[in-house]
Order: C-alpha cells, then structure tokens, then sequence
C-alpha cells in the first residue's frame, strides 16, 4: 500500500478539521469578538518589567506603562537580569520623572527567576509583566482588569503586534502576529489559549502565588505559567481590541534565535505536562493535544518532503544512468505530461482557504492594522515564511534532546 496518499490525506482531514473549527468559532462569536468587560473597580496593580541588554527599548517602554490611563499603579518594577550594557543606568534616569518607579539589580539568573523575584515586591492585587521592548496602549490596563471581577479568571491579555514594520521580515511577521491574535481570540471561547504572552499579560497575584510562580527551568515562561494555571484550573481571557505593540526581530539570525527558543521551550511544557494528556478538561484533551499536532505535523510534513524529493532524485539518477548506457533520449513529450490527482486539487483547494482565510483575518483585524500588506508578502509568508518552521523544529528537538535548552 502506497502511505504517500494516506498521508496527504490525514494531513487534509486535519487542516480541514482545525480550518472548519476556527470558521464556528468566529461566526458564532463574531459580533463579540472584540467586547471586553467593563472595569467596575480599580485593581491596584503593579507592573514588572524583566530587562536584560535592553537600553534601546527600555526607556520607551517605561514611558509607555508610566502613561497608562489607570490610576492605581502601585508601583513599576525593572528587574535589572544582569545587562552588560547601560540598560540600568537609562531606568535610573527616569526614576525622578515617575515617582512610583523602582529599579532593582541583580545577577544574570533567567527571566522567570527575575520575575519570581520581583513578585516579592509588588504590592497590587493585580500583576502586568511587560517585556522591556513591549508598548502597551494607553487604555490597555482599564480594558483588562474588568476580566479580574469573576474570581476564577487567572490571567488575561490583549493583541500583540509589530511596532517596526520596516524590513520585509519584520512585515512577514507583522501578518503573522495578526493572526496569531485572531485565531487566541477563537480560542479562549472554549477554554483553550495556550500562552499569555510576555508582551503584555495581566495576572491575579493570588493565582501566581497559588502555582508557585513561573518556573526557572523552561525558557518560555509564558507558556508555562499559562499550562500551569490551566492544569489547576484557572481560566485565561483575551481582549483582542487591547492592543501593546512590540519590536521584533529585524534579521534572519535573530529571528531564528527567537523562534528556536519558542520551539525549544514548547518541547519542554509538552514534557512537563505530558501526564495531563487527556486529563483535566480542556486542558489535557485540548490544549496540550493542539499544542503539540501544530509542532509535529510540521516536523513530520518536512519529512516527507525530503523523502518525495529523495526518491525523485534517486529515480532521475537511475533513468538517466539507464538512458545513457542504453543510448536512450532522455527526454520525450511524455515527460512534460503531469497527470493530475484529486490529491494535487485538494491539495490547491486547502492552499485556497487558509489563503482566504488569513486576508479575511487581516481584514476582521483592519481597526490594528498599521499599514497595508501586499498581497505578495501574504503569498510569500504562506509559502515560504510558514515552511520554514519545520526546519527550526528539527534543531530545536536536536537541542531539546541533547539538553541544550539555552535562551540565546
């Protein structure tokens, strides 16, 4: 039995499912998509801003959580990790214009460490981490905290997207960071976001102190910390008309470098929690099944790949080794004649809804939206962009099994 076909297929059926569940989610829910609770009440909050190297950034990002449109801040925290560069000096600068402004050094130990360390000093019900090159908009704080009123919810969010859209990657990623958003949104109305980004994520104190806080080891601490409060049964929101902005990578070097340690720190939460699978609600039947179909099925497709070009290969070489010994053309008519499959039309077909899909996901988003995309860099992100993934995944479990669970 040829399983190439089988495998097409599987991957069909899968791709359709997860494609058919996305379009329910939204047209059931598509006139609230963007809705968020009412603050009845203000939370005090303190914020946390881990910096490591991060003088470039980290003076915008203070400014922009000191002009926050919420009263109650108690307090913003730099947690100085160790920079080599003068990341602590610019912080210190600015403590005599915000007077609720505190800046505490340490030795390099790990963001999640310099987290754990700062929620000792924070006074708030309610704790926001900003990552040191994250801007969160005026209004987000007040757009969040009606979330804390319903006592089970743990921690919320808002839409993460690119500030630098410069560089036709930094573009690439701003597409895919939209529909990141778009697709958290779908899924928090069945109890299922998978991360509370660093670049903006709101949390109840009493729900970080209950887990323990973040863990040290995993070097996406904010996947971790939102299996871990989903595994003991707090729930997660987003408000996808919160916006915070954030730089990303501007080089293939350190975009790779950002996307190995995601990989890599997703292959240890799978590890971690793997005795949750199909246990503990959506959570084990849900949440850590989809996390770990969407890294593998990708891993497993460039397998493929390489085995159909393979095989090609190895094919042309015996033809053309036969052709030649045999003096035999090596071309004919025949050989420009494809046949076509109902695999290859399937195949277009499913190419032609995910490509609908994400302008329609561009399109739902236009009130974020920064500037136009081309629909050139859309093909491109669909075709090339998404396909390098795989490749990143197969370092990132070369590291993950050597041990080499390293941030940089």
């Amino acid at each position: 039995m040829n399983f190439i076909p089988v495998v097409y297929l599987t991957y069909m059926f899968i791709s359709f499912y997860f494609l058919i569940l996305t379009l329910l989610l939204y047209f059931k829910n598509k006139n609230t998509l963007f809705d968020y609770p009412k603050m009845t009440r203000e939370y005090s909050v303190s914020v946390i801003i881990p910096a490591y190297n991060e003088s470039e950034t980290i003076e915008k990002t203070i400014r922009s959580v000191a002009e926050i449109d919420y009263a109650n801040v108690s307090e913003i925290i730099v947690i100085n990790d160790g920079s080599k560069d003068n990341t602590l000096e610019v912080a210190k600068s600015l403590m005599s214009h915000y007077k609720n402004l505190k800046i505490i050094n340490k030795q390099n130990s790990g963001k999640a460490d310099s987290i754990n360390k700062a929620i000792h000093f924070c006074r708030g019900e309610l704790i926001v981490i900003v990552d040191a090159d994250s801007y969160p908009h005026k209004e987000s704080f007040k757009q969040l905290v009606g979330y804390f009123d319903d006592p089970s919810i743990g921690a919320a969010t808002g839409s993460c997207l690119v500030r630098n859209q410069n560089t036709f990657l930094e573009k690439l990623q701003a597409i895919e960071y939209r529909v990141i958003a778009f697709t958290r949104k779908l899924l928090e109305y069945i109890e299922s976001i998978y991360v509370i980004p660093g670049t903006l994520a709101m949390y109840r104190k009493k729900a970080l102190e209950e887990v323990g806080g973040f863990d040290s080891k995993n070097i996406t601490e904010d996947i971790e910390m939102t299996w871990r409060l989903s595994s003991k049964g707090w729930k997660v929101r987003m408000s996808m008309g919160t916006t915070v902005t954030t730089e990303v990578p501007n080089n293939i070097k350190g975009w790779y470098t950002q996307r190995r340690r995601w990989a890599l720190g997703g292959l240890q939460c799978i590890n971690q929690y793997r005795s949750f699978i199909f246990r503990r609600g959506m959570f084990g039947y849900f949440i850590i099944p989809f996390f770990a179909l969407g890294l593998f099925l990708g891993l497993f497709g460039i397998g493929i790949f390489l085995y159909l070009v393979a095989r090609k290969s190895m094919s042309s070489y015996l033809i053309t080794k036969y052709s030649i010994e045999s003096s035999v053309p090596l071309l004919t008519m025949n050989s420009f004649y494809i046949t076509p499959s109902v695999l290859n039309y399937f195949g277009l077909i499913l190419f032609g809804l995910f490509l609908i899909f994400t302008l329609y996901v561009l399109a739902v988003m236009k009130d974020v939206l920064f500037e136009k995309q081309s629909f050139f860099n859309l093909i491109f992100y669909m075709t090339i962009y998404l396909l390098i993934y795989p490749i990143v995944l197969v370092v990132s479990i070369w590291h993950f099994i050597m041990g080499k669970n390293i941030w940089r």
